[in-house]
């Protein structure tokens, strides 16, 4: 497994779901992924549970806080300075949405908003540095900006996170698609919305976990209640599909090629 020992800051270190349904998300994804979730008993943590693949920490599964927002993913990038990195977002055009807060002796979180409407958090590490595992099955694989105004998004994240960009054309009506950059890799992807979309569908993050085979693991994501979001289909880099599980989160699954 692709152990992470360190995330560079500006790189995605973790992903958390909130649930209306903490417990009926833990088991999903446990079939699904294989996941072991340990929810903490001090209640600072507010019922918050660590999953676990092999024993390494690949997601937190918590409730949502806030009873009128839905069942979603947040993924965090990593940061040294959660407070610097707030300031980084208001003068970039972004809001704070909660502003950065420890969380006990693991380190420091927020939660903030780009300019196009998506939300995101970042992960000042302490004890916790972040997923003990990626870009393996089972665990984060890729992380795509949906936006509604993505070349409003772009200089945003090039201001707070340094990120640079590579653009490919997707095929012919389909637009381009963006692949951020950090240090000359690619960490997270970008587009515009398609037109097929519904119209109250708000920019967002999609996270991808990786999965050894997208049709077997389709399979079984949607005999185990998960709705078809887009079916399992092939890009240049590999195959993918998007999904939507029993609590209404939507999330991805991924193989790359080679």
């Amino acid at each position: 497994m692709a152990e992470t020992k360190t995330v560079a800051a500006g790189a995605p270190n973790w992903v958390d779901i909130s649930s209306k349904d903490p417990a009926g998300t833990r088991d999903y994804y446990g079939k699904l992924f294989g996941w072991q979730t340990e929810v903490m008993d001090d209640p600072q943590f507010g019922g918050y549970g660590m999953a676990r693949v092999g024993g390494k920490d690949v997601a937190g599964i918590g409730p949502t806080m806030d009873p009128q927002a839905p069942t979603a993913w947040m993924l965090y990038i990593a940061t040294q300075d959660a407070d610097a990195t707030a300031k980084q977002v208001e003068a970039g055009g972004g809001k704070v949405v909660v502003q950065p807060m420890q969380v006990g002796d693991s380190g420091r979180m927020a939660v903030f908003q780009d300019p196009v409407g998506a939300y995101f958090g970042v992960w000042e590490p302490n004890l916790m540095p972040g997923a003990g595992v990626m870009y393996e099955p089972g665990s984060f694989a890729w992380a795509e900006l949906n936006a509604r105004g993505i070349e409003k998004a772009k200089p945003f994240y090039s201001h707070v996170f340094g990120w640079g960009e590579k653009v490919s054309p997707m095929g012919e009506g389909m637009g381009e698609y963006t692949e951020f950059q950090l240090g000359g890799k690619s960490i997270a992807g970008g587009m515009e919305m398609v037109a097929m979309v519904p119209k109250e569908v708000p920019s967002h993050w999609m996270v991808y976990f990786g999965v050894d085979d997208v049709d077997q693991a389709f399979a079984k994501a949607t005999e185990l209640g998960g709705r078809e979001m887009l079916a399992p289909q092939d890009f240049p880099g590999g195959r993918f599909a998007i999904l939507m599980d029993p609590q209404g989160a939507a999330f991805g699954i991924l193989k790359m090629r080679g």
